[in-house]
């Protein structure tokens, strides 16, 4: 178990990819959770530009930090630790956040934490309870990131397996794109499928029954590409609410494959697909009825947010933990495990 009994009062930042974050933290009180979406600046180019991302962050930066310190009532003297994502994300975005609390670190001669990005997804379920991380399976599910990991406690973390192609949320956003939707598609798909009959097109469920706990989404897209030519119109809501649940029944099927092959009895799910309507009923509908705890991330806390890496910064300078200022970002980061 790791919880927060400690009053330092920590602030992250948050720049891996297109939202401009920063948080702060003192123990277990979250004092200010600030975000900067860039969402509607990379509408009009179907996705994430990396140069327009952290031009933006840039901008945003400072403006962000302000607010959460004006919204916290503190200054920047009262601040313990500074914390930053590191990785993995945009190399150009991370080193916005990184830089700016590297500088203000050294300026207020205090520690500085690099977090990893994933981390704080993994973690991010039992922000604010007061048992705070317990054993579990964790089911990390967004834009760039579909896995299933073991905890045992904080920093102790077993892959169970992970996406061999496209991660959950990539998929999402690619059938969103290729139904002509804007973007992102993950939350557009959501909204449709709810006026569709998600038996409508038999999608595949791959590697659902294969034995191994890894995830594969490429096929499923691809069939959502072959079959829009040979439809005479497009039934929108029947296509979202079948690919939708085909995705759904990936992940919740593959997460209770894991209680059963682990013995763990508690379900952890985090990151931006996790906002997803119907994932969210499937898993309860699951858990009830097998009697596994379930611990769904509030939906401000899945998506992009530097609460969750204030969170995980917090517990690392709980155990006396801190990064050098001539640590690097890492792109391509992955999660510490076992």
């Amino acid at each position: 178990m790791a919880t927060l009994d400690f009053p330092q009062t920590v602030i992250a930042i948050e720049t891996s990819c297109d939202e401009t974050a920063a948080a702060i933290l003192r123990g277990t009180e979250l004092l200010a959770s600030e975000v900067a979406s860039q969402i509607a600046i990379h509408q009009e180019y179907g996705g994430v530009v990396p140069e327009v991302a952290s031009r933006n962050h840039l901008r945003a930066l400072k403006p962000v930090i302000q607010k959460a310190l004006d919204t916290a009532g503190i200054t920047i003297g009262d601040i313990d630790a500074f914390a930053a994502t590191c990785g993995p994300g945009l190399a150009s975005s991370l080193m916005i956040g990184t830089s700016a609390a590297k500088a203000l670190a050294a300026s207020q001669a205090k520690p500085y934490l690099a977090i990893n990005h994933i981390e704080g997804h993994l973690l991010s379920p039992f922000f604010g309870t007061a048992e705070g991380v317990l054993p579990s399976i964790a089911l990390v599910v967004s834009g760039g990131h579909t896995m299933l990991v073991e905890i045992e406690s904080f920093g102790n973390y077993r892959l169970l397996g992970r996406t061999q192609d496209d991660a959950a949320g990539e998929a999402f956003d690619k059938v969103g794109k290729l139904l002509g939707l804007p973007y992102p598609g993950g939350p557009n798909i959501d909204r449709l499928a709810k006026e569709g009959d998600p038996a409508r097109f038999d999608f595949p469920r791959s590697m659902l029954d294969s034995g191994s706990l890894d995830f594969s989404f490429s096929g499923l897209k691809t069939s959502v590409r072959y079959l829009l030519p040979k439809l005479e119109s497009l039934p929108i809501p029947d296509l979202c609410a079948s690919f939708q649940e085909a995705v759904v029944d990936v992940l919740v099927g593959k997460a209770i494959q894991a209680v059963k092959a682990t013995g763990k009895k508690r379900i952890a799910v985090s990151g931006g697909v996790s906002c997803n309507s119907r994932l969210r009923e499937k898993f309860r509908i699951a858990c009830e009825r097998r009697r596994i705890e379930l611990l769904i991330a509030k939906p401000s806390l899945c998506t992009d947010n530097a609460a969750m890496i204030a969170y995980v910064a917090a517990l690392r300078a709980a155990n006396g933990e801190s990064s050098s200022l001539t640590s690097d970002i890492d792109p391509n980061l992955r999660l510490a495990t076992r």
